[in-house]
């Protein structure tokens, strides 16, 4: 009992100071971060307050606002780091793989299956709603490569849809942001059998990277890729 106690204690330092991490990365993208909690907090707590002091319960309508209020700027603080985020990551090369790593549970994420020497690159998700084929990069290079990736996958996993996303913010694109949105929205065709069977399958026929070490995360601006173009 001691131990789960003094295990328990040592964690929270770790958890307090992961959240000023936070807080600080997240003000250097948003510097009214402060103040927007704040005055969430503030308004949360005083609208209680002001109702419990309607109905003659402030005592009680006083700490109901009190937490919740933590809650509200808990909820509000989580989504502008989420957004701070989204921006440091935007444009970098592997970007979209990080997001797909954080997609949820029932996704089978594979970084770097399809890439070309100009580091336009297709990572791919498998799910209940099929194989999603998400690339990144030049608009127009990115054709080749995902009209290849999706021959390969239909020859191999032809009772799954393959869906294909481009990552930006041009028309026809998805914004880094909302690709998680995005991909939750795809429709459930697939039984979970029918998914370890589709990851079964494309685990047999290989990937580009599976011999490969390749770091998480947006991957470096410098890698260089071997000779001979396009790797499938």
């Amino acid at each position: 009992m001691a131990r789960k106690e003094q295990a328990e204690n040592s964690a929270n330092p770790g958890r307090l100071k992961q959240i000023a991490l936070t807080y600080k990365m997240t003000r250097r993208a948003d510097s009214k971060i402060g103040l927007v909690l704040a005055g969430v907090g503030i308004v949360t707590f005083g609208v209680f307050l002001a109702i419990g002091f309607l109905i003659d319960h402030p005592i009680y309508l006083g700490v109901l606002g009190f937490l919740l209020a933590f809650l509200a700027m808990a909820i509000v603080f989580g989504r502008r780091a989420e957004r701070a985020a989204f921006g440091q990551m935007e444009g970098q090369p592997g970007a979209a793989a990080a997001v797909l790593q954080n997609v949820g549970r029932g996704w089978t994420t594979t970084p770097a299956v399809a890439m070309n020497r100009s580091q336009d690159v297709v990572h791919r998700a498998v799910g209940k709603a099929g194989i999603v084929l998400v690339a990144e990069g030049n608009p127009n290079r990115l054709k080749t490569l995902l009209a290849a990736e999706k021959k390969r996958m239909a020859r191999v996993a032809v009772d799954a849809p393959v869906h294909d996303i481009v990552v930006g913010n041009d028309e026809g694109q998805v914004p880094l942001k909302k690709l998680r949105t995005t991909m939750m929205k795809l429709p459930r065709v697939l039984t979970g059998p029918q998914v370890t069977q589709t990851n079964d399958r494309l685990r047999a026929m290989g990937d580009l990277m599976s011999n490969m070490p390749l770091p998480k995360g947006p991957m470096p601006k410098g890698m260089r890729m071997p000779r001979g173009g396009k790797m499938r």
